[in-house]
């Protein structure tokens, strides 16, 4: 009864762990260039224990562990806008952005300009050409940013917006604000990204779709959670007997 129990429990934190990623994800569905995350679990063997006194052999108990989260992807719907500081990729591309905690990465496209002239994100990260930040004066006027990256202005190109890929994009790891950070260092996308200028990207996150996986999930964690109570009376109520009988 107690294995039931446990193995119900590995079963209620892996639910709760799939609620978990579905919140986040409904909660960045209008987050522009978001990329969703699913969840993968896995069965876990509890290795059995053996002697040769054992009347019968142990059966194997099996439980329910979180393997990973993979991030989706998957092209999100690149909208129009007509600004020109707006740029969508398409592709499996990454703009590359410095913050205070070093370099990040990240697929939102909705760019400014700063005080100071800069490129910089909407949470005012700048944004990083092949050759650093890139800068334009106030004097400059027609900016453009072209498919391939180029930024030009009525006095010529003034760098080139950095895309990066990764090896195993399946490494990097959320580091807030719609950025990731990776430990393997990235690589020049080349023909696997492409702007798409005075465009963004919007969440790839398909809300019916995760309304709908959490309603069953909580659906789920309910029946488990009714059965764990319901051994857990159990057990009480054969430790209650056995106290009665040890005593009469």
């Amino acid at each position: 009864m107690q294995n039931a129990q446990l193995i119900g429990l590995s079963a209620q934190m892996a639910l709760g762990r799939e609620l978990e990623v579905i919140a986040n994800n409904m909660a960045n569905v209008t987050t522009t260039g978001f990329k969703a995350r699913t969840t993968r679990f896995q069965e876990y063997l509890m290795p059995k224990a053996s002697a040769e006194t054992f009347q019968r052999p142990d059966r194997r108990l099996s439980y329910v562990i979180d393997a990973a989260t993979p991030l989706d992807l998957s092209q999100g719907p690149v909208e129009a806008t007509g600004n020109p500081l707006n740029v969508a990729i398409r592709g499996e591309a990454f703009f590359a952005v410095q913050t205070p905690q070093g370099e990040r990465y990240t697929r939102n496209g909705a760019f400014e300009m700063n005080p100071q002239g800069q490129i910089v994100t909407s949470d005012g990260h700048l944004v990083l050409g092949d050759g650093g930040p890139i800068q334009i004066s106030q004097q400059e006027t027609g900016l453009t940013i072209g498919p391939d990256g180029t930024v030009s202005t009525n006095q010529g190109n003034r760098g080139k917006v950095r895309l990066v890929t990764f090896a195993d994009p399946q490494g990097l790891t959320n580091a807030g604000g719609n950025l990731y950070s990776a430990t393997a260092a990235p690589q020049p996308a080349g023909p696997q990204g492409r702007l798409e200028p005075g465009a963004l990207e919007r969440s790839n996150v398909r809300p019916v779709l995760a309304m709908s996986r959490m309603l069953e999930v909580n659906r789920v964690y309910q029946l488990v959670s009714d059965t764990v109570s319901r051994l857990d009376s159990l057990r009480g109520m054969a430790i209650q007997r056995l106290a009665d009988a040890s005593a009469a």
